[in-house]
């Protein structure tokens, strides 16, 4: 989710997750913002007028009264909390399919890494990150994915050139010390209550995992905008990924259940079997998939 993104000192990576405010004020966001649009941000033009009604309602401005150093977080080597659920439900949607993998284990596809689920170890790193053959936006760390993303990513970009959509991979895997410097400067300057709806808290990043990252569209409009919904490579991505594994973790009007506002550019590879079959039931999210509690906020 790119609502981690990268401090000031890292290597320069496109910003996101933009506060309501700051976007009605004009104020381009900087190397801190979170890719997560905040609350408050519009649908995309084609949305619906009682779509965007119900966004504003549901999506009031964060209280500032958050204190203004960091707040107790997991530290590298420390357990973090239990985890529940380590396999879907009986009466999930995922129940039924034949291959079935953990919901805790980061090197599982089915991870599912929410505000109610930390990595397990929190400074988990991926043993086989690979830069993929595709077009980067970003370099460094961000450049690197997991190597079975890796091969799906290389697939769906090769996909979305034939059908005359260019894309760029904006932001790949972000390792636990990028994500405390990340986090921390978001409390710093913003306290603690507003930085928990921009940026993930250290050891709750899917980007950690090698298993997520976020798209560019070759023309390079919109980038970690509200706006990008409507940029080629997200309308491609939204109707193709699932052929490729991918889902698109934080979809419209979804955040009381993922914790995050819509990520058109924040993709999650879950494999084929599971993304199609989501798609084929309608299903938006991982944790109506697999049969787990919404979270909205961290516990």
């Amino acid at each position: 989710m790119c609502h981690n993104c990268y401090p000031a000192v890292a290597t320069a990576a496109p910003s996101r997750r933009s506060v309501a405010r700051f976007l009605a004020a004009g104020a381009g966001l900087t190397a801190l913002a979170a890719c997560t649009p905040d609350a408050g941000t519009r649908p995309p033009s084609s949305s619906s007028a009682s779509a965007t009604s119900a966004s504003a309602s549901q999506a009031a401005a964060p209280s500032t009264a958050g204190p203004a150093t960091s707040p107790t977080v997991t530290e590298p080597g420390t357990t973090p909390p239990a985890v529940p659920t380590s396999a879907p439900t009986p009466t999930s949607p995922a129940a039924g399919l034949a291959q079935q993998h953990s919901l805790t284990d980061p090197a599982s596809p089915w991870l599912v890494v929410n505000k109610h689920r930390p990595l397990s170890p929190a400074d988990y790193v991926p043993a086989d990150l690979v830069q993929p053959n595709i077009a980067l936006a970003v370099s460094g760390e961000a450049a690197q994915l997991n190597s079975t993303t890796a091969a799906a990513a290389e697939q769906m970009f090769a996909a979305a050139a034939g059908d005359g959509v260019t894309m760029t991979l904006a932001s790949g895997y972000r390792s636990y010390g990028t994500q405390v410097a990340t986090y921390n400067s978001y409390v710093a300057s913003r306290g603690q209550a507003e930085a928990d709806t921009a940026s993930a808290r250290p050891g709750f990043s899917e980007h950690q995992t090698g298993w997520a990252f976020d798209i560019g569209d070759g023309g390079g409009a919109c980038s970690f905008q509200p706006c990008f919904a409507e940029q080629p490579a997200a309308v491609w991505a939204k109707a193709n990924a699932h052929r490729f594994g991918f889902v698109v973790r934080y979809p419209w009007m979804f955040h009381e259940v993922t914790g995050y506002y819509y990520e058109s550019w924040h993709l999650r590879f879950i494999g084929v079997e599971a993304a199609a079959d989501m798609s084929a039931k309608g299903i938006a999210t991982l944790e109506e998939y697999f049969g787990l509690e919404a979270a909205p906020g961290y516990l």
